[in-house]
């Protein structure tokens, strides 16, 4: 099961989440966000634990629950969605260019 957790403490670690999790059965990753130009935490994370019962468990334990001086939102991680390019290239093809159709 994957479990999307939010408003983490920015100096929450991937080890810390882990930890607090472990306490509800078999944690098999733990990760958190962290912002690509500066590295720093996002304020969220996943974690993925083995057992769907005892990440069920988890949620229903740790949702709005104190961890690390912040109130956390703890849900079932909703599945990963293509991201918006913003309209560039939204008509498919090969891209780019103008004026196609010139012979």
């Amino acid at each position: 099961m994957n479990i999307y957790v939010s408003n983490l403490n920015f100096s929450t670690s991937g080890e810390s989440l882990h930890e607090l999790f472990a306490e509800y059965g078999e944690v098999t990753s733990s990760k958190i966000i962290t912002d690509r130009e500066t590295g720093r935490s996002r304020g969220f994370g996943f974690v993925e634990m083995s057992d769907d019962t005892e990440g069920q468990n988890a949620i229903s334990e740790l949702h709005e629950s104190d961890f690390e001086g912040k109130t956390i939102n703890v849900n079932v991680a909703r599945p990963r969605t293509e991201r918006s390019n913003n309209g560039y290239n939204s008509r498919g093809g090969n891209g780019g260019g103008y004026n196609r159709n010139r012979y």
